[in-house]
């Protein structure tokens, strides 16, 4: 099982707790883990990374095990550590401003 925690504006989109519990299917990937979420929780499409590009969102920051994932590719294995369920992955709101 993964291990997902979400910001509080997704939380309360989606109607969950802090932590959402998925379990994946195949390689466990920003895309695959994206995927269950979206298809578990629909309100979230859109929200989390483009319909259309399926680019994160600007204001959006995936971490986990203490590392920014942010910019690593879509299909990139995630940490085993994420994948054993022993760690979350992070999504987390930025703050931008002067």
């Amino acid at each position: 099982m993964i291990h997902v925690i979400l910001p509080q504006h997704l939380r309360t989109l989606a109607r969950v707790g802090s932590e959402v519990t998925l379990e994946v299917e195949g390689p466990v990937t920003q895309r695959s883990v994206l995927n269950a979420l979206e298809a578990r929780y629909p309100m979230l499409c859109g929200t989390i990374r483009d319909q259309v590009t399926q680019q994160r969102r600007p204001f959006l920051r995936f971490f986990a095990c203490e590392q920014d994932l942010s910019h690593e590719p879509p299909d990139a294995p995630l940490p085993d550590s994420v994948v054993s369920g022993a760690e979350p992955l992070i999504v987390l709101g930025a703050i931008a401003g002067g």
